[in-house]
């Protein structure tokens, strides 16, 4: 811990992920250290690089740490600096309007730790994020980095590191859930060489930033882990694949690799060892389909990003036709501490088929928004309400979609669902990447499948007839219902069209890309229904579905929907409550989102 290596040293910490560097944190850390240096004080200011702003509340960024004290600050501002000096720093004094408000308890904490977000959760892959500066290999040896590195070089033999893979259940990150140490095991009995290893940095799930928060923040355990990794099966080559718009983790991991190579973890002879490995950087096109493990070595090769049949699995005949090891972000990142911790601790975390944590990067409509990582078999309704606080603004809460684009929308009377990958698939999604979107009363459920099907056609590589036009076909459709132009075959037809895609589409893409349909028509036919026969959309986002009307009897006649109107449609008489003219409404839901008093009622498709 940052604590312990320096327990009496004053330190800053200055979140420099890209949320909170989108909110100028930057330019915090250079005033506040110029200040520091002004005063001449003994005081460290010391920037942190990490996506999740304050471990994962990106939401409340920018955020500070001071330490030893402990104190976290959120929503911190350049117009705050000299106060925190003044006071924080210099007199110990806390200043409680920027402290974090918990949500659970509606209480100011000191602490982020004290906070419910935190406490639930169990740092594993996200271990040093917040704590380290990225660009500091030092900083990442002290928390005992490469201490994992060195056990496995010089005290266990290659099937011994696979064999504690293996019996930690260490199951892929990436999305399938293929279990790590089986991967390995056949990686390394192919007898043709050279091998090679692949770090899958590719995340192009909307919403998704568990694992580029990893690279940004703490790219030597994803290095450390494919070091260990490519030492067992027998590799001397890896690559980190990582899409192109990922700036700054490009930026750190290349850093990184770097000063590994430096300090002797990378290149030839590591730490005398004997074994060689290089790493390098590819960046991708950002291709959502090259996040599919064939598309990405045909990218590395320098081919279209486009999916192979896999019937010889990539650990015989992957890369160049090579025996490849191939694990995402979170999964390497997880493999340090499975060698230095031991199977028996890493599985003792978790469910019986899931073993130890899993990063999600909670957003949509919930409270606290960000990256947690929790232990495998936690609830749906601990994230959401417990950890993630609930729904904003008093509204039900509606949906979770797990997974991605390709995953599944999981309703309120599953919210006691246990988060793992068996438990996810039965209910129709999956855990994906780690992506958890989370919906109120409202989203509107045709709407989002729709939402879904329209970045999947576009993200197809078609190369497959089933997925090419199939998904394309169920687009139609739904763009139809939502127009209100749909017709009650068309559920059945979505059906029979899901069906096709799932079973006949060449690789995990377009097999998967029917769950969002399969999903919102099977937990949410109400509103397939209700758009179709009563052309209404229930939740008021249809346009074309879609009228609004208030109500009288709940009219405080504020005036408020008036001025938010953009289209000047509301009006009112003296003494009069106000009303609408649909034939000026636009139907933007400004009225609805700004009315106190739920006066705006949602009414079906305008006549006439």
């Amino acid at each position: 811990m940052v604590e312990d290596n320096m327990p009496d040293k004053k330190t800053v910490l200055i979140c420099c992920g890209t949320g909170c560097l989108a909110n100028n944190s930057y330019e915090i850390y250079r005033e506040l250290k110029k200040r520091v240096e002004a005063a001449g004080e003994d005081i460290s200011v010391k920037p942190v690089l990490k996506t999740t702003g304050c471990n994962g509340l990106c939401e409340k960024g920018p955020v500070i740490t001071i330490l030893p004290e402990d104190i976290f600050y959120c929503k911190v501002k350049i117009s705050d600096v000299d106060e925190i000096f003044e006071k924080t720093l210099l007199k110990g004094e806390i200043i409680e309007r920027l402290l974090y408000l918990d949500i659970k308890t509606g209480k100011k904490v000191k602490s982020h730790k004290e906070s419910e977000f935190f406490k639930r959760q169990k740092k594993i892959a996200l271990r040093n994020i917040g704590q380290i500066d990225p660009a500091n290999i030092e900083d990442y040896i002290q928390r005992g980095g490469y201490r994992a590195l060195k056990k496995a070089l010089f005290e266990m033999s290659p099937d011994e590191i696979i064999n504690e893979v293996e019996k930690s259940g260490l199951r892929g990150r990436g999305g399938a859930g293929f279990p790590t140490g089986y991967k390995w095991k056949q990686a390394k009995k192919i007898n043709s060489f050279p091998k090679y290893v692949i770090c899958n940095g590719d995340e192009g799930d909307p919403g998704a930033f568990m694992d580029r928060s990893v690279m940004e923040g703490d790219p030597h355990s994803i290095i450390e882990g494919m070091i260990i990794g490519a030492y067992a099966v027998g590799a001397q080559k890896g690559f980190v694949y990582i899409r192109d718009e990922y700036a700054l983790a490009v930026k750190n991991v290349s850093r990184a690799i770097k000063d590994a190579y430096g300090r002797g973890f990378l290149g030839e002879n590591i730490l005398g060892s004997g074994f060689n490995l290089d790493i390098e950087i590819v960046r991708g096109g950002g291709a959502f389909v090259c996040g599919e493990s064939t598309a990405l070595m045909a990218s590395i090769e320098g081919r279209v990003g486009e999916p192979r049949v896999k019937y010889i699995r990539s650990t015989e005949k992957g890369l160049w036709g090579q025996p490849t090891v191939l694990n995402n972000v979170e999964t390497w990142a997880n493999v340090p501490v499975i060698v230095d911790r031991g199977a028996k601790w890493f599985s003792s975390i978790g469910t019986e088929k899931s073993k130890g944590t899993k990063v999600f990067s909670l957003v949509g409509k919930v409270n606290n928004t960000g990256l947690i990582e929790v232990p495998m078999g936690v609830t749906l309704r601990e994230i959401i309400f417990d950890i993630g606080g609930g729904i904003p603004g008093g509204k039900k809460f509606k949906a979770v979609q797990t997974g991605g684009p390709s995953g599944g929308c999981i309703p309120e009377s599953l919210l006691d669902l246990p988060v793992d990958f068996d438990s996810l698939d039965k209910a129709g999604s999956m855990m994906g990447s780690g992506g958890m979107i989370v919906m109120d009363e409202s989203n509107c459920m045709v709407e989002v499948a729709r939402y879904y099907l329209k970045f999947l056609s576009e993200e197809s590589c078609g190369k497959c007839t089933p997925c090419r036009e199939g998904i394309r076909r169920m687009l139609e459709i739904l763009e139809d219902i939502c127009a209100g132009k749909g017709r009650e075959e068309d559920i059945k037809l979505l059906l029979e069209l899901a069906e096709t895609v799932r079973e006949a589409s060449l690789c995990g893409l377009g097999k998967t890309a029917p769950n969002p349909v399969l999903t919102t028509i099977k937990y949410f036919k109400d509103e397939y229904l209700a758009h179709i026969k009563e052309k209404r959309c229930p939740a008021g986002v249809c346009k074309e579905l879609t009228s609004y009307r208030i109500n009288q009897e709940l009219c405080k006649r504020c005036g408020v929907c008036a001025k938010k109107c953009p289209a000047g449609a509301i009006f009112s008489k003296p003494k009069s409550p106000y009303v609408i003219d649909n034939n000026k409404c636009i139907v933007c839901g400004a009225c609805r989102e700004a009315c106190r008093f739920n006066a705006i009622e949602v009414m079906g498709r305008r006549e006439g």
